[in-house]
């Protein structure tokens, strides 16, 4: 699985895409109806950001802004690490593991074409527990 390239692996039918003016509170329902957790934020057809779960609760939530007037591009990850299609799903997690996050978007000459997420490898239950343990490190 680990060799395979994310292109066989991707999500394609979960792939989310908002535009940055899109609110906080509008992407959360579109997460929640496609039961994903990160959406990518797109402008012109080009990638400029991923907003996700986590982001909801550390940026939006736990800083008191309000999810129906904030926008994305104010809370989102601008500028997100990307891979291209071809690499192997070792590789995306890789880049996870070192960086922290859970979602990757997968992009072909600038163009987000799906998400690759950790969940893909990991039964949901394991891969949230080992997420939240590293979260208690960082913040011990």
């Amino acid at each position: 699985m680990f060799e395979q390239p994310i292109k066989n692996l991707m999500e394609r039918k979960k792939f989310l895409t908002a535009p940055p003016e899109t609110t906080v509170s509008q992407a959360a329902k579109l997460m929640a109806h496609k039961n994903v957790g990160a959406i990518l934020v797109v402008q012109n057809e080009r990638l400029v950001g991923i907003f996700s779960e986590r982001d909801v609760v550390f940026r939006v939530i736990a800083q008191g802004l309000d999810a129906k007037t904030t926008i994305l591009a104010q809370v989102m990850t601008a500028d997100p690490k990307t891979l291209e299609p071809g690499k192997s799903y070792g590789h995306a997690l890789l880049l996870m593991q070192e960086n922290g996050f859970r979602h990757v978007p997968v992009v072909e000459n600038g163009r987000p074409i799906g998400i690759v997420s950790s969940r893909n490898a990991m039964d949901p239950d394991l891969e949230e527990f080992v997420f939240e343990e590293r979260r208690r490190e960082h913040h011990r």
